[in-house]
C-alpha cells in the first residue's frame, strides 16, 4: 500500500452543508475505488496565493490516504476536474521512509 497526501481547495461560496456532502462525495470517490483514509485535516477559509477564476479565498482540505492501485487516484483526479466547485486539487505520493 502507497500513502498518499490529497490537498483541494472548495469554492468558498458554498454553506456548510453543501460543502459537507461535497467533502464526503469526494472522500467516497477515494473509498469506493479502494482507498483508505488515514486523516482528514479541515483548514477551513484561507486566502489564496493569487487569484483562480475571480476567486481570492478557498476552503482547504487535507487528507491522507493509502492505496494498492491507482484507480482511486485517477478517478478522484477525473472527477475533480470535472466538478466546477473544487478549485484547484493536487495528489502527492509520500515517500517512505526508513
Amino acid at each position: 500500500m502507497r500513502k498518499y497526501e490529497l490537498m483541494y481547495i472548495v469554492n468558498p461560496s458554498l454553506d456548510d452543508a453543501t460543502r459537507g456532502a461535497l467533502i464526503e462525495n469526494l472522500h467516497g470517490i477515494l473509498t469506493n475505488n479502494g482507498a483508505t483514509l488515514v486523516s482528514v485535516d479541515e483548514w477551513g477559509l484561507r486566502d489564496l496565493a493569487y487569484e483562480i477564476k475571480d476567486l481570492t479565498k478557498g476552503y482547504y482540505v487535507v487528507t491522507t490516504f493509502t492505496s494498492a492501485e491507482e484507480a482511486a487516484l485517477n478517478e478522484f483526479d477525473r472527477l475533480a476536474r470535472i466538478n466546477k466547485d473544487v478549485v484547484r486539487h493536487m495528489i502527492v505520493r509520500l515517500d517512505e521512509q526508513n
